[in-house]
């Protein structure tokens, strides 16, 4: 997906990740700044776009603090009542990893109107960036998780994954890290899996915005932003159901072999995400006291 829109629909989802920023509230907070950055990869826009997508921005934030973020609150309760009950099973994990994509799915929906009408009034010049930039993309990607030989994908891959959990975690042991490595070697030739359906998606979404002004063209955009793994190929499908299981396999057992000090860690974390969330004035008209 195009940097801008995972900027719209992933950052306005930061309360569900346990992977990303740990400074939720902060990052929220600013998404009027990150976004328009964010978009500026891609999109050379001129002052008519700039002024109309910072209005349509305020309003989307606006919405989704008022009325998603207390669900993402809700959300948050339950991933703390599975740590403080050391109830983190796959079955468990697979709940939460179903609520969390329809909370994406949800914003995603809710902010494809104002997409398709960005697009819609993309110019020939600006359309050609935004291709030029997904061929960028894709070119990094390539040359950063795919060309590297196997062993160093695996090596790399392991070591995002431990810094990533570390953050929540705390320093992890040996045997954490081990099985963190032995996650990232089952996971193979994923890197290239990603990147093809990645060009895939990319390809389709070009080809559909050359026809911007095609009458079926809300439609398109909206199975692209909203409904896209019905695009995936019935390999990556696989690819991606095979990744996710071993994602779950991998914290269920991490938190199996958790130590007290990093179960305390992560749900001080996770109720610093919460005290992030709660301050923001805007969820404060709607939760007040």
């Amino acid at each position: 997906m195009p940097r801008w829109f995972n900027a719209i629909t992933l950052l306005l989802a930061l309360g569900l990740t346990l992977a990303g920023c740990s400074r939720v509230g902060l990052a929220y907070r600013n998404l009027d700044v990150i976004v328009p950055w964010t978009l500026s990869y891609y999109l050379d826009m001129n002052r008519p776009q700039k002024d109309w997508f910072d209005q349509r921005l305020k309003e989307h934030l606006s919405w989704h603090c008022s009325t998603q973020l207390p669900a993402y609150l809700d959300w948050l309760d339950r991933v703390e009542a599975m740590v403080k009950t050391d109830q983190v099973s796959d079955q468990a994990l697979q709940a939460r990893a179903a609520e969390a994509k329809q909370a994406i799915s949800q914003t995603a929906r809710a902010i494809t109107p104002s997409a398709v009408e960005l697009l819609q009034g993309l110019s020939e010049r600006q359309v050609a960036e935004m291709n030029a930039a997904f061929a960028k993309d894709l070119r990094e990607r390539q040359a950063k998780y795919v060309e590297p030989p196997l062993e160093q994908q695996i090596r790399e891959r392991a070591k995002r994954m431990a810094k990533r959990l570390a953050t929540w975690l705390g320093p992890l042991s040996p045997g954490q890290r081990q099985r963190v490595q032995a996650w990232s070697a089952s996971l193979g030739e994923q890197n290239r899996e990603w990147i093809a359906n990645r060009a895939q998606w990319q390809g389709e979404f070009s080809t559909a915005v050359a026809q911007r002004h095609a009458a079926d063209f809300p439609q398109r955009i909206e199975q692209l932003l909203v409904e896209r793994e019905q695009l995936w190929s019935p390999a990556y499908r696989q690819a991606f159901e095979r990744t996710e299981q071993a994602a779950r396999s991998l914290i269920v057992d991490l938190m199996a072999q958790s130590t007290e000090a990093q179960r305390s860690r992560l749900l001080k974390k996770l109720d610093g995400v919460r005290q992030d969330l709660t301050s923001l004035q805007c969820l404060q008209t709607v939760r007040p006291g």
